[in-house]
C-alpha cells in the first residue's frame, strides 16, 4: 500500500507511452464528446416541450442509473477482464448516440428518446466509470497513481469545460443532429484505443462456491464500511455532493437573478469554474507531496467553504466568478486525491466494487440538493443555496476531521 491512514503521497510520474498515454487520450477524447452531448441536449429538449419537469427529467435520468445500477456495474467490473468491458461499452454507446443522431436528422427525437438516451448511456457508464477506475493500476506503478489520476482529470476537464462546450453553438448551425453524430465518433475512437492496450487479463482468486453477484456487492459495500480512512472520505463527498447539487441547480438563478448579471455572466462564471478545474490537476499532487492525501482533501474543502461564504455574502459578479474559479480549483484537488486514496487503500479485486459503492452513495447526494437548493431559492431568495451548500462542506470537513493526526 502506497498511503498510510493520512494519506502520504510519494513523488512520481506515469510513463505516457503504451498503456496510460492511451487511455488518457480515450478519455479526453470521450469526454469532449459527452460534453457536446450534454451541452446540446437541454436545448433540444427545450425545443420539444415547454414542460419543465420534463425538461428537467432528462438530467435526473443522467443520476438515476447510479442509485439503481452502480452497485452491479462495481461487481461486475470486478468479474470481468476491464479493458474489455470499457471497449465493448463504448461500442454500444456509440451505437446509440449514433441512432438518436439519425433520429434527429430525420426530425424522428421525441422527449421520451432523450430520456431513454440518457437513462441508457447512465446505465452503460456505470460498468464503464466503474472499470476505468479498476484498470489505472494495471497501467501504471502504485506510486504513480496520483499524478496519473490528476493528469486524466485535468484532461478531461479541459476538453470537456473549455473546447466542448464553447463549440457546440456552431455545431448547431451545421445541423441539429451534429453534436450527437460527433459524440458517437469519439465513443468509437475511445473504443478503439482502449482496445489496443495490452494489459493482461486480471489474474483474480476463484469466486467461492455460492458467491452471486448480490453477495459481491455486499461486499464491496462492507469493504468500504470497514474502511475508516474511506467511509469518512465517502460521507464527506456525500454531503459536498448535496452541497454541490444545491449549487448547481441554483447557479443560474444565483447569477442572472440575483447578481442581475445576465446571460454573459453566468457563462462567465460557468467558464471560470472549468478553467479552475484545469488548474487543479497541476495542484493536486504537489499539495499531496506536501501535506498528504487526507490533509490535502480536508485543506481543500476548508477553502471550497470559504469560497462559498464569500459568494453568498459578497453577492457581486467580480466575486462569484473569482470564487468560483479557486472553487473548482480546489474540487480538482479534492477529487484526484479522494480516487488515489480508494485505488490505493482497496483489497485486491475489489477496486471496482468500492469505487462503485462510493459512487453511488455519493451520486445519491445531487439530485438531493437540487432538490433543496430549488427549495432554498424559492423561499428565502437566490443566494441562500450558495449559503446551503457552504454549510454542507462546512459539515464534510468537521466529518474528516478525527482523520488527521
Amino acid at each position: 500500500m502506497a498511503a498510510t491512514d493520512a494519506g502520504t503521497a510519494t513523488k512520481a510520474v506515469p510513463d505516457w507511452r503504451g498503456g496510460f498515454g492511451r487511455l488518457w487520450t480515450a478519455a479526453v477524447v470521450s469526454r469532449f464528446g459527452d460534453s457536446l452531448r450534454t451541452a446540446a441536449l437541454p436545448l433540444l429538449a427545450a425545443s420539444l416541450t415547454d414542460d419543465p419537469l420534463l425538461i428537467a427529467s432528462v438530467t435526473a435520468c443522467g443520476f438515476l442509473p447510479w442509485l439503481l445500477f452502480g452497485l452491479l456495474g462495481g461487481a461486475v467490473a470486478d468479474r470481468v477482464d476491464q479493458r474489455r468491458a470499457m471497449w465493448a461499452v463504448d461500442l454500444v454507446r456509440g451505437a446509440l448516440v449514433a441512432a438518436f443522431a439519425v433520429a434527429v436528422a430525420t426530425g424522428h427525437a421525441t422527449i421520451a428518446l432523450l430520456l431513454v438516451l440518457a437513462f441508457a448511456l447512465t446505465t452503460l457508464q456505470t460498468l464503464f466509470d466503474n472499470a476505468a477506475t479498476a484498470l489505472l493500476p494495471a497501467l501504471v506503478p502504485a506510486e504513480a497513481l496520483a499524478a496519473a489520476n490528476a493528469r486524466l482529470m485535468t484532461g478531461q476537464q479541459f476538453a470537456g469545460g473549455l473546447l466542448a462546450a464553447p463549440l457546440v453553438p456552431a455545431l448547431l448551425l451545421a445541423g441539429p443532429s451534429v453534436p450527437y453524430a460527433a459524440d458517437a465518433a469519439t465513443y468509437v475512437l475511445a473504443a478503439l484505443l482502449i482496445a489496443s492496450l495490452r494489459t493482461a487479463a486480471p489474474e483474480r482468486p476463484p469466486r467461492p462456491a455460492g458467491s452471486t453477484l448480490r453477495k459481491e456487492m455486499a461486499e464491496g459495500l462492507g469493504a468500504l464500511r470497514r474502511d475508516r480512512t474511506l467511509r469518512r472520505l465517502c460521507t464527506a463527498t456525500t454531503l459536498c455532493n448535496i452541497g454541490m447539487g444545491a449549487l448547481i441547480a441554483t447557479l443560474v438563478v444565483h447569477v442572472t437573478g440575483g447578481l442581475h448579471a445576465g446571460n454573459g455572466g453566468y457563462a462567465a462564471t460557468v467558464t471560470a469554474f472549468a478553467a479552475g478545474g484545469v488548474a487543479g490537476g497541476f495542484l493536486a499532487r504537489r499539495l499531496a507531496e506536501r501535506t498528504g492525501r487526507i490533509r490535502a482533501v480536508t485543506l481543500a474543502g476548508a477553502l471550497q467553504t470559504g469560497c462559498l461564504l464569500l459568494m453568498g455574502l459578497v453577492p457581486t459578479l467580480a466575486v462569484t466568478v473569482a470564487s468560483m474559479a479557486v472553487f473548482g480549483l480546489l474540487g480538482t484537488v479534492w477529487n484526484v486525491n479522494q480516487t488515489t486514496l480508494m485505488q490505493e487503500r482497496a483489497p485486491e479485486g475489489m477496486l471496482g466494487r468500492i469505487a462503485a459503492a462510493f459512487r453511488t452513495l455519493a451520486v445519491a447526494g445531487a439530485p438531493l440538493g437540487a432538490l433543496a437548493g430549488g427549495a432554498a431559492a424559492g423561499g428565502w431568495g437566490p443566494h441562500s443555496p450558495v449559503l446551503l451548500a457552504a454549510a454542507l462542506f462546512a459539515l464534510a470537513v468537521a466529518s474528516l476531521a478525527p482523520l488527521i493526526n
